[in-house]
């Protein structure tokens, strides 16, 4: 196979050597119409100047700030007509010979490319010099982007028909077929061997701490008070404990005994990965029957344990007039709401914590009150999710969008957060914290802000109602 290979890439080396090299011309000028004040000339021109096209080019760079609805084409072709009748050809129904005009609009988010018939190219090839520079033009980026658009410009008008993608595509179609099977089988077990790495360093941390721990485990779960509701649901957890353990046990020989080769297969990643994940969970719960058992009994070390139960609310209270005082949670009714509810809660966390320390109060009773502190929160969050969802979203799909996505990315940090009794006792969508509201609404804005890009990044070749007859190659997308 290795032979074949050889042979085949020889070939198309070959047909590729033979070919006569390409000559590289500097722009034969550089013209910089900035009428949207945006671009950096020195930089641009010294950056324009060293680009090496295949023939002696008229490079003409043109910005307008417009509007959205604007057709790009017909105001490129407008502004030529008016101001640049040189840019045209003489019976102005194409443009001029041996020019280029990268052009774009800012404002209206609008990125066309222009040539002569000489430096004409195919709709495919403009759209990837317009494509070239969507990303650094959607961070603004005028400058790098524009020069980013000429270089694939330069790359793409006059190319060689040797060195065009199709030619590529049928030299190296046998050996395409003949590797492309082989590159992607060893990538996958490459990227399998990996996954198995890093979820058999994640199952031997685990299972390390709950082997260490195993005694100490049982020896709390027997003195867990049944009598209460929050040592009842512990103890409920613990009953299939030692059970689990040996399921974790012979996952770890499992795991252990498979050799690299047997690792690159997706079944048995799949196996280590079952270890991690319930060595993980088992580690988890043996310190939630620890700090039951010291908690309920107040037994020596019990302030600690109840720090560990306030911590991930008392964190996540700090975090909400961070989380209020963003753009978008302006002119929200959950936003005011939110503002009161934190100062309010940490003060009565802070009562709770006193009555607890002074026996005023039951552990019972005190986890009670930190769980209807945590709903509280839970359902202020949620309502303020709806609200910027709707506010932020303009189809019902894309509010189902958002929705999915800001519920995964909910239940992904439960699984992430510190392990505390009440997170043992409910599920995920009992409590929604700050740190995954961020995480979940910027990724949820991020999903629809590229669904809406994507289908807004169509092609347009016209050039409306004031083109005429004008003919000119030449086209535009969004970015």
């Amino acid at each position: 196979m290795k032979k074949t290979l050889g042979i085949l890439l020889l070939a198309l080396m070959t047909m590729v050597g033979v070919a006569p090299a390409a000559v590289a011309e500097a722009p034969a000028s550089v013209v910089i119409e900035d009428t949207a004040g945006v671009l950096f000339e020195p930089q641009l021109v010294t950056a324009l100047e060293n680009i090496n096209f295949r023939a002696p080019t008229k490079v003409v760079i043109f910005t307008r700030n417009g509007k959205k609805s604007d057709n790009f084409n017909e105001e490129v072709l407008r502004y030529a007509r008016a101001l640049h009748p040189d840019w045209l050809s003489a019976d102005g129904q194409k443009f001029a010979d041996g020019l280029f005009i990268f052009a774009f609009d800012p404002v209206g988010r609008q990125v066309g490319t222009y040539m002569g018939e000489d430096r004409k190219v195919s709709l495919s090839k403009r759209a990837a010099i317009q494509d070239s520079a969507r990303d650094l033009f959607r961070d603004a980026q005028w400058t790098d982007g524009t020069i980013t658009g000429v270089k694939k410009a330069a790359k793409l008008i006059n190319q060689p028909w040797y060195q065009s993608t199709w030619f590529f595509i049928s030299t190296g179609i046998a050996a395409l077929f003949t590797t492309l099977g082989f590159g992607i089988r060893a990538a996958m077990r490459s990227k399998n061997r990996k996954k198995a790495a890093e979820h058999l360093k994640r199952g031997d941390a685990g299972f390390a701490s709950v082997s260490l721990a195993l005694e100490t485990t049982e020896l709390n779960a027997k003195t867990i008070p049944e009598a209460s509701s929050y040592g009842a649901l512990v103890l409920e957890k613990y009953r299939n404990f030692s059970a689990r353990y040996n399921e974790a046990s012979v996952l770890n020989q499992q795991s252990h005994a498979y050799s690299q080769k047997e690792l690159s297969k997706k079944a048995n990643v799949m196996i280590v990965c079952q270890y991690a994940d319930l060595a993980q969970e088992l580690d988890a719960l043996d310190d939630v029957i620890g700090d039951t058992n010291t908690l309920l009994n107040r037994f020596s070390g019990w302030e600690g344990a109840w720090d560990r139960q306030i911590r991930p609310l008392r964190d996540d209270l700090h975090q909400l007039p961070t989380l209020v005082s963003q753009l978008e949670a302006q002119g929200l009714p959950s936003t005011l709401v939110l503002n009161s509810f934190g100062p309010q809660k940490l003060a009565e966390l802070e009562q709770l914590g006193a009555s607890f320390q002074e026996g005023r109060i039951t552990p019972e009773a005190a986890l009670d009150q930190l769980a209807h502190i945590r709903e509280g929160l839970t359902a202020l969050l949620q309502q303020h999710a709806d609200a910027a969802i709707d506010k932020y979203a303009k189809t019902s799909s894309e509010k189902t969008a958002m929705r999915s996505s800001m519920d995964a990315d909910r239940k992904e940090d439960f699984h992430r957060r510190q392990p505390t009794i009440l997170g043992s006792v409910y599920g995920w969508n009992s409590f929604y914290s700050v740190v995954s509201f961020n995480s979940g609404y910027v990724s949820a804005r991020q999903q629809v802000d590229t669904t809406r890009s994507n289908a807004s990044a169509g092609g347009s070749t016209g050039y409306g109602s004031s083109g005429g007859s004008f003919s000119g190659s030449g086209s535009s997308s969004r970015f």
